[in-house]
């Protein structure tokens, strides 16, 4: 973890009803905060360092290839990436589509890191809103929090952090 948010996290251990909360716009802002609150923003913050990891790896993949490779080829350094950033990952990882609590298919997930994150990858000259629905519809149907839509096809990273608003413990 970077050491910018250990007072953060000092303060939530130590049990006190004020958090700090100096990660949003680089500023303190005091929020009182029950138990269940502080968790929600514990898991919230290191979502978010997660997430910022993965971005950071595929920023250093995205200014060595540049654009225009198959999205396997970005898929494959993004693995090599993951690895030296000692994260926790499974590549293509299958999980099964629900209906009605019945199991109608699978899909496998481009990167499911830290047993939290689900990446997608693309290789397209823009992201569209099709793209967006889709991994909203895979955070809803594998009950995940959070997912990262990262495309290595345009001249610059394009990257979203996307939250599931139907996500249930």
């Amino acid at each position: 973890m970077s050491g910018r948010g250990l007072g953060w996290i000092k303060r939530l251990r130590d049990g006190e009803n004020i958090l700090f909360d100096k990660f949003l716009a680089g500023s303190y802002k005091a929020v009182t905060t029950s138990f269940e609150c502080k968790q929600e923003i514990m898991a919230e913050w290191i979502d978010k360092e997660i997430t910022g990891t993965i971005i950071g790896c595929s920023m250093r993949v995205h200014s060595e290839l540049g654009n225009g490779f198959q999205e396997v080829i970005y898929q494959r350094a993004l693995e090599i990436e993951f690895t030296e950033a000692r994260l926790v990952f499974a590549r293509e990882m299958s999980m099964p589509v629900y209906y009605k609590n019945k199991q109608i298919g699978e899909r496998r997930v481009d990167f499911f890191v830290e047993e939290k994150i689900m990446v997608e990858l693309k290789a397209v000259i823009n992201l569209e809103n099709v793209h967006f629905a889709q991994v909203r519809n895979y955070l809803e149907a594998y009950n995940m929090q959070t997912g990262l839509l990262i495309n290595f096809g345009a001249i610059s990273l394009q990257f979203r952090r996307l939250k599931n608003p139907k996500y249930r413990l």
